[in-house]
């Protein structure tokens, strides 16, 4: 049996392995069904590579069914072994709850959480995890999973050379756990993960399985891993992961990450990561195809994410500051945004003293001497904070400081540096 949503899932490269298809399909067609993802609190933020299930499950709440979002606050106290070689570092409880509190507000950007009809349902599982103790959950659980069936597992089995601590190893079957406890509590049939989350899914499968007499129905889906074209690791940057939180990624910098995407992504990006149609889509990729210089795939991609996570207003700011970075009318910038705009480029601490700008240029190192900063002041090669200079005899004082801290001094056309002062 055929489902539209499942049709368009598979469209965008969004489904990976999923246990009966069609039985899947067939409960879609017939009823709303409640379903669910999980994420740890392992930070207090979300990056870009969590979020690919969860706008998954978004496409679901658009098409008329109940997402249901697990924070771990049991789990994360564990640490899943999943796609790592080695244990992790284990957390204090009071870093795991300020992890879900940022969790949590990153989530309502995404989803609805409307209280009446299909609305989002937020969750956390030390609410049920906590209340078992040792002896009920080996008694109760411990004897529902073999061991052999354990070991069987990839995330298990690829830790065995290395080595992997009891902790971790009953991971899986804790996630079982929550799965079996939101079908019996929540009505959920659909647990959704990345491709990594496949034995934890069928472990829970098989917990729910083995604790009712009925018949259950049940089902799982994986998402494939998302990678870049050129092999390299989806999600990351100079500066590291791209996070959710505008403190640790800011809504410039997330914007900068999608629209620099290359012409041989970008149409799969907009597959995986935005809610526009496929004939949007399609539209998109003839552009790229056709009128590659336009970047209208990229600027719709950088748009969509970044209104998505950010705001309309954080996506406003962004265009400002690339806009006004493209142009060079640094003018049009607030000093916070210039601040954001020019974070990472090459920069000096100098003293707050009056300089002359030729004195300047040299000790800042943005000319290599007197005399290539004399030509430069005076080609018109030099701008401070979008202001052009071309006094020889200009003097750089307080007036210059933005923010009494710091100076925007460009050189050339594309040449930026920041001068900070102590």
């Amino acid at each position: 049996m055929t489902n539209e949503l499942l049709q368009d899932l598979e469209w965008r490269g969004l489904l990976y392995q999923q246990t009966d298809a069609d039985g899947m399909a067939k409960q879609l067609e017939e009823q709303s069904v409640s379903l669910y993802c999980g994420v740890d609190p392992t930070a207090d933020s979300m990056h870009i590579g969590h979020i690919v299930p969860l706008l998954t499950l978004r496409r679901f709440q658009k098409a008329g069914h109940r997402p249901i979002l697990l924070v771990g606050g049991a789990t994360g106290m564990i640490g899943d072994p999943s796609g790592r070689s080695e244990e992790r570092q284990l957390q204090t409880v009071e870093q795991i709850d300020k992890n879900v509190q940022g969790i949590r507000g990153q989530l309502e950007r995404i989803f609805d959480f409307a209280e009446d009809g299909n609305g989002a349902q937020l969750v956390n599982n030390r609410d049920w995890i906590g209340n078992i103790n040792t002896i009920e959950f080996l008694r109760d659980y411990g004897k529902l999973i073999n061991v052999n069936y354990m070991l069987a597992k990839d995330t298990i089995a690829s830790r065995l050379d290395t080595g992997i601590s009891f902790t971790e190893f009953a991971y899986t079957l804790i996630q079982g756990i929550d799965y079996n406890h939101l079908y019996n509590h929540y009505n959920c049939r659909i647990q959704v993960g990345g491709s990594d989350q496949w034995g934890n899914i069928t472990t829970g499968l098989e917990v729910i399985r083995k604790t009712h007499e009925e018949e259950t129905k049940a089902f799982g889906i994986t998402i494939p891993l998302v990678t870049k074209a050129d092999g390299t690791k989806f999600g990351k940057t100079a500066g590291g992961a791209v996070w959710l939180d505008g403190q640790k990624t800011s809504p410039y910098e997330f914007y900068q990450f999608w629209i620099n995407a290359a012409d041989a992504d970008v149409i799969k990006y907009l597959k995986i990561f935005t809610f526009l149609s496929r004939e949007e889509i399609e539209a998109l990729a003839v552009s790229v195809e056709e009128e590659p210089h336009l970047r209208k795939a990229q600027k719709a991609l950088a748009e969509e994410m970044t209104r998505l996570i950010h705001g309309q207003e954080a996506l406003e700011q962004a265009i400002r500051i690339t806009g006004a970075l493209f142009s060079g009318d640094l003018k049009a910038l607030s000093a916070e945004e210039m601040k954001d705009a020019f974070k990472d480029v090459p920069s000096i601490e100098m003293a707050k003293e009056d300089k002359n700008i030729v004195d300047l240029l040299v000790e800042a190192g943005i000319s290599s001497s007197k005399r290539q900063a004399r030509e430069d002041v005076s080609n018109g090669a030099i701008s401070v904070n979008g202001e052009k200079v071309t006094d020889l005899e200009y003097v750089f004082n307080s007036k210059d400081r933005l923010e009494d801290a710091f100076s925007i001094v460009r050189r050339g056309k594309k040449k930026y540096h920041m001068v900070k002062f102590v």
